[in-house]
C-alpha cells in the first residue's frame, strides 16, 4: 500500500462554549455558530477519522492500522499501543470560557474508565485582547480547602490565570486543574482519551435548560493540589530547523518555522509523524506522494517513510511523533 501523506475529514463538535473561528479563520466546513472543536486525527471509539485525500479516501484510520499497523505507526508504537492510535489532534475555538476541569492519570483512567489518561499540550493560534487560560492553582491548596471552595462558590479565587497571545504554548500534566478562556483558538495535542472531570461550569445550562454534569467526587483524588510553575513552554523558534517544544512519554512536538524547503531523513524514526499547520502553507512529500497543507490542516506521514520534504515560501508547523 502506498502510504502517501494522509489528510482526514475533520470531525466537528458543537459545544456550549463554541464559536465561529474554526469556520471564519480556519475555513472548516461548518454551519453552526457554536462549533468548539475540530478533531483532525482521532482513534477515539465512535469518532474514528477517515482519509479525505488520494486513493485511500474513505478509508478509516482503524482500517489503515489493521492493514498497515507497523508500516503506518512504527514497530515501537505498535509494541506500546497495539492497534490503538495513541494521539488525538484537535483545533479548539472558545467563544466562551470552558468549564474548570482536569484529567486523570493513566492508572486512574485505566482503573475507572478502561482508558488512557490525558496529558495534553496547547499552542495558541489566535487570542482576543486580554484572553486568558486557567492553569493550576495560585498557591498550594489542601484537599479540604478545595472542597470548601466548591461548597462556597469561591474556587475561582484559588486558580492561576495566564494572559495569552499567538505562539504561547502550554503543557498540561494529568491532575492539573485548567480551562481555556473565552477568545482563545488553539491547537491541542493529547493522549487518545476523552476522559474529563468537570468541577465547575459557571452554573451554565445546556440547550435543554439542564446544568451540565459535574464530576466532583471523581476529581478529588485526581487533582494535583500543589502550585507548580511547570506549564508554560519556553521553546526556541530558530528558522529552518526543528525546535523542541515538548518531549514527554506520550508525544514529542517540534516547532518548524520555515521560509523555504526543508528535507528530513526519517528512516530511523520508527514513528508516524503528524504535521499541524498553524501558519502559512506548504507541500508535504514522502516516498509515495505529496499533499498540500495550509493553516488549520493536519497531515499524517507513515512510519515507513524514509524522508519528508517540506516545500513552502512561509509556513509554521507543529511536528508530532511518539
Amino acid at each position: 500500500m502506498d502510504l502517501y501523506p494522509l489528510k482526514f475529514k475533520p470531525i466537528l463538535k458543537e459545544r456550549l462554549w463554541g464559536g465561529t473561528k474554526l469556520k471564519d479563520v480556519l475555513g472548516k466546513p461548518i454551519e453552526s455558530d457554536i462549533t468548539g472543536e475540530s478533531w483532525e486525527l482521532s482513534g477515539v471509539q465512535g469518532d474514528i477519522s477517515e482519509v479525505s485525500n488520494g486513493a485511500l479516501a474513505g478509508t478509516s484510520l482503524k482500517e489503515l492500522i489493521a492493514e498497515q499497523g507497523e508500516a503506518l505507526l512504527g514497530k515501537s508504537v505498535v509494541a506500546r499501543f497495539g492497534s490503538e492510535f495513541p494521539i488525538l489532534i484537535k483545533f479548539i475555538d472558545a467563544k466562551q470560557d470552558l468549564s474548570i476541569q482536569l484529567h486523570p492519570n493513566d492508572d486512574l483512567a485505566r482503573e475507572r474508565h478502561n482508558s488512557f489518561g490525558k496529558t495534553e499540550m496547547w499552542y495558541i493560534m489566535d487570542a482576543d485582547p486580554g484572553a486568558k487560560l486557567i492553569v493550576g492553582f495560585n498557591k498550594n491548596v489542601e484537599k479540604g480547602e478545595y472542597i470548601q471552595s466548591l461548597e462556597e462558590g469561591t474556587l475561582l479565587d484559588l486558580l492561576n490565570y495566564e494572559e495569552v497571545s499567538e505562539g504561547d504554548t502550554f503543557f498540561i500534566n494529568t491532575g492539573k486543574i485548567h480551562a481555556i478562556g473565552a477568545g482563545v483558538m488553539l491547537a491541542e495535542i493529547q493522549q487518545t482519551s476523552d476522559v474529563t472531570y468537570r468541577v465547575y461550569d459557571f452554573d451554565r445550562k445546556d440547550k435543554n435548560g439542564n446544568l451540565r454534569e459535574l464530576h466532583t467526587g471523581l476529581a478529588v483524588d485526581a487533582i494535583d493540589y500543589e502550585q507548580k510553575d511547570d506549564f508554560k513552554v519556553n521553546y526556541p523558534s530558530n528558522k529552518g530547523v526543528a525546535n523542541t517544544m515538548v518531549a514527554c512519554p506520550y508525544f514529542k512536538t517540534n516547532f518548524l518555522d520555515l521560509n523555504d524547503s526543508m528535507h528530513q531523513d526519517v528512516s530511523k524514526r520508527d514513528s508516524f509523524t503528524i504535521y499541524m499547520c498553524v501558519g502559512g502553507e506548504a507541500t508535504i512529500t514522502n516516498d509515495w506522494g505529496s499533499t498540500s497543507i495550509k493553516r488549520g490542516e493536519t497531515v499524517l506521514v507513515s512510519a515507513s517513510s524514509s524522508f519528508v520534504d517540506i516545500n513552502c515560501h512561509g509556513a509554521r508547523l507543529l511536528e508530532v511523533t511518539i
